[in-house]
């Protein structure tokens, strides 16, 4: 009686005691399960589960996604004493605090840190094919943090605190996914590790953001302590194998030649990374895979047809703007900037910004088909060393100043050419696992 009033069964009293005991045991294996902090409770349905299978897609920096698993997450006992935790915490819940929970929050895991980067890489004055680089290195550690993230969850399907302890209350919902590790964590050790490399004057600035966001997950309820620590450990490992790779990717090799001085070709002083071409590519092969044919020769009929179109186009104050948008609010040495927001829109769009592994997936796949495309241009650029038109005809008065690099092919093409194949396949396709 006394069991049955604490769980709040009522005593039928025409009932069998043989049906009655039946119930009262299918409900003290419900009670027990439940105490236990059973995962076979704590688990989302199978129809609202986040990704479950996400763990074993493929890597690009990782052998797999199971690589880095991390070891089985705290036991009964140190789970409770991390509830306590929380539960101080939640009595820190000023309006300082909600504000930052709420900025974590938005876009899920991956929204601030893509912000960020591209924040940083224009306060650095990166050029397209810097912030190519970094972004791409940038977004396959996190798409591979997420990954391992994701194999690690569904292999110990830790129950969220809440679900843990019924008393403790969130600020925001619980993701439908396991607790263990938290994905923001691992997304901000991926991404303030990477950052910190790349851009060592703002380390400790990203470092600090690392710190914040993890705390904003214990804040809000949504995590353990242990989750936040296994997931930023996680990213920094991750990582690690980034960074390894920018070291090796032939960024660092100072040119040494010379610009050729044969008619015809490209004249000028400090052209833009001459070896960028060489750089280490992620799809292609190298660079030259897809090197197109040589342009037309600078005393041929076609170059002749083609330099009297451009000089015979009319300007008009609408062309004008078009060019101006697409040189500096759109194009130019911070093209990527508007790239990668129109990414971080279709993100939106497709409602992704809920699913982690379907977000990290689509920045990384936009970022080094960004930069593959980039390496392959300057491959070509530099093989080449095309004349401008204004070099070919000195009368003719380009709009605004050319970019200082060799004129075939365009960068402008090569860079938005990737961009609406990728939204057309990244965001809705199947991974191959």
């Amino acid at each position: 009686m006394i069991l049955t009033a604490r769980i709040g069964i009522r005593k039928i009293p025409n009932q069998r005691p043989r049906t009655r005991l039946r119930r009262l045991t299918v409900l003290l294996v419900a009670l027990l399960l439940a105490l236990s902090g059973s995962n076979a409770l704590a688990a989302p349905a199978p129809a609202d589960q986040i990704e479950p299978g996400a763990g074993s897609w493929r890597t690009w920096l990782l052998a797999s996604g199971n690589q880095l698993r991390r070891a089985a997450p705290p036991d009964r006992s140190a789970t409770a004493a991390e509830i306590r935790q929380l539960k101080e915490l939640a009595t820190q819940r000023d309006a300082a605090a909600l504000e930052q929970i709420a900025y974590w929050d938005t876009g899920g895991p991956i929204y601030r840190w893509n912000e960020i980067a591209v924040n940083v890489a224009l306060k650095n004055n990166n050029n397209t094919l810097l912030a190519a680089r970094a972004l791409a290195l940038l977004h396959a550690a996190i798409y591979d943090a997420t990954i391992a993230t994701w194999d690690s969850k569904y292999t110990y399907n830790r129950p969220r605190p809440s679900v843990f302890d019924r008393s403790l209350t969130t600020v925001i919902a619980n993701p439908a996914s396991p607790s263990y590790p938290a994905e923001l964590a691992a997304v901000a050790g991926a991404a303030s590790t990477v950052l910190a490399y790349l851009y060592p004057m703002d380390a400790d600035a990203v470092a600090q953001q690392a710190e914040a966001a993890g705390r904003a997950q214990l804040l809000a309820g949504v995590q353990y302590p242990s989750d936040v620590a296994a997931g930023l450990d996680l990213g920094r490992a991750v990582a690690a194998l980034a960074i390894a790779r920018a070291k090796a990717d032939g960024s660092n090799v100072q040119w040494t030649g010379s610009v050729p001085t044969a008619p015809g070709h490209w004249t000028g002083t400090n052209p833009i990374l001459p070896l960028a071409g060489t750089w280490k590519t992620w799809v292609l092969t190298s660079g030259s895979e897809v090197r197109p044919g040589p342009p037309p020769a600078y005393n041929s009929v076609q170059m002749a047809t083609e330099m009297a179109e451009v000089k015979n186009f009319v300007r008009t104050p609408k062309s004008n703007a078009d060019a101006f948008f697409w040189e500096y609010a759109a194009g130019g040495a911070r093209g990527y900037w508007y790239w990668n927001g129109q990414t971080t829109n279709k993100i939106w769009e497709y409602r992704l910004d809920r699913n982690p592994p379907r977000a990290a997936r689509a920045y990384a796949l936009e970022s080094i088909a960004y930069y593959d495309s980039a390496v392959a241009c300057w491959d070509a650029k530099y093989t080449y060393w095309a004349i401008r038109p204004f070099q070919l005809d000195p009368e003719f008065k380009t709009l605004f100043t050319t970019p200082n690099h060799p004129s075939y092919p365009s960068a402008h093409s090569c860079l938005s050419g990737p961009q609406g194949r990728c939204w057309a396949g990244c965001s809705r396709a199947t991974p191959h696992a």
